[in-house]
């Protein structure tokens, strides 16, 4: 009889990397990784993001398989981890991704050996105890977060106590939960421009948003409050938490994208309620493309279309002016959007917008190196305190008549702008409220709960 020589306790567990951004991976880890004894991820990678990586995941939420903590590299680093003969496993775990971008990724993996994988809803989604509505998209800055606040508006003038639940901005501080209901919390709380984006807008509303790392205890808590919880999504990621009601944007000035990024086309397909934004600046064209791929894709779903309505307050101050315009900044990075509602009303009203790359200071000029495609336009980026200070110095620097606020936040609160500056808002001009009286219909038997 021949024997078998036992196999070493490193071969029998699978040694797994994750590839992230600060977000999507730290929830596939702890729902999929973190008590499966079979398993032992033995790093994070950081992609999309400045200023995330070169830290470590902390003992406290890793577990305890992990007595030390999960160290995070910097993605360009995954050649040399690869090297090492014992990973066997890569899993795939952050958003808005092209096609071709994604399988250079597996390509490089699976050239090395290791085997590639993609975590999906079933193995990741949280079931909530209150009904929950996800706002998601095929795109980065497909207008999620104001499709959010109407629906939100809207269930709070039925009555209906409802709190946000947002997805994570891991790029600061590593904390289970997050509440923001005031402004003192988002002061405290919020470290980046782009978490002020997201929850200054609701909170001056009066909803409160719930965020952090360990989406099971920020669910327990959201739903303690909750008689509905809007799942705000992040890029086009889809839901953590499992919904009742999935919502899905696609966008009139990004035809075809809903077909070649992931995991947007995954929303595309799941969709109950597909919303085709910026129609009014689409073309013909685009709306008939997007319309085609809805249909072959996700024919059951319903299908609204929203027009973008895009407010200045100091008008004035645009028109026939210099202005530099500063937008979102997830939108014209890896959102891949060459302007955004700031460009569209200074090209209709200024006389020149001003290009700041002449003017851009230290990591600003990096964003600029790395993402040609964007236009005259500045991205607010601002993951940390150095590059909140080389986003004011930029503005300082930039010669022009007038600034263009055009974030979801008012930048004036975070930095200096010594220029006139005029805010852009921009809104959608679409009824939701039947497809929220069908949603509590559904949900409450048409008797919509009163707040206790």
């Amino acid at each position: 009889m021949k024997l078998r020589r036992r196999k070493s306790l490193s071969q029998e567990i699978v040694q797994v990397i994750i590839l992230g951004a600060g977000g999507r991976d730290f929830h596939n880890f702890n729902t999929f990784f973190r008590d499966r004894p079979g398993c032992r991820v033995v790093a994070f990678t950081a992609a999309q993001i400045p200023f995330i990586a070169n830290r470590t995941y902390p003992p406290d939420l890793s577990g305890a398989l992990y007595p030390e903590g999960i160290p995070i590299y910097p993605e360009e680093d995954l050649p040399r981890l690869l090297s090492n003969p014992l990973i066997q496993q890569v899993v795939f775990s952050y958003s808005d991704i092209s096609y071709e971008e994604l399988m250079g990724k597996a390509s490089l993996v699976l050239s090395s050996g290791k085997s590639f994988m993609l975590l999906g809803p079933e193995s990741t989604m949280l079931k909530s105890k209150v009904p929950v509505i996800s706002v998601c998209a095929v795109r980065t800055g497909c207008g999620k977060s104001v499709i959010s606040r109407k629906i939100a508006s809207l269930l709070e003038k039925k009555g209906i106590r409802v709190s946000v639940i947002r997805h994570p901005m891991a790029y600061c501080t590593f904390k289970p939960v997050l509440r923001f209901s005031d402004m003192r919390d988002v002061d405290e709380g919020a470290c980046t421009i782009e978490e002020r984006e997201e929850f200054e807008p609701l909170i001056e509303m009066g909803i409160t948003v719930y965020a952090g790392i360990d989406y099971q205890e920020v669910l327990r808590a959201a739903e303690k409050e909750s008689q509905v919880i809007i799942w705000d999504g992040g890029n086009n990621d889809f839901p953590f938490i499992q919904p009742d009601l999935e919502i899905v944007l696609l966008d009139a000035l990004r035809p075809g994208h809903e077909k070649h990024y992931y995991p947007g086309e995954v929303n595309l397909r799941r969709a109950d309620l597909l919303i085709i934004t910026k129609v009014n600046e689409g073309t013909g064209e685009s709306l008939r493309q997007i319309r085609e791929n809805i249909s072959r894709s996700n024919p059951s779903a319903k299908v609204m279309e929203a027009s973008s309505l895009i407010d200045v307050d100091h008008p004035e101050w645009i028109e026939g002016r210099r202005v530099l315009v500063i937008e979102d900044g997830p939108t014209i990075t890896h959102g891949g959007m060459a302007g955004g509602a700031g460009a569209s009303i200074s090209e209709r009203l200024a006389r020149e917008l001003v290009d700041p790359r002449p003017y851009a200071v230290g990591s600003l000029k990096e964003v600029f190196e790395r993402f040609p495609h964007i236009g005259k336009v500045l991205p607010a980026m601002g993951y940390s305190e150095s590059q909140v200070r080389d986003l004011e110095e930029t503005v300082r620097r930039s010669v022009c008549d007038a600034v263009v606020i055009a974030t979801p936040a008012d930048l004036r609160k975070k930095i200096r702008i010594d220029q006139p500056a005029a805010r852009v808002r921009y809104n959608f001009d679409i009824n939701l409220e039947p497809v929220i009286d069908d949603f509590l219909s559904r949900q409450y038997g048409g008797v919509a709960p009163l707040k206790q």
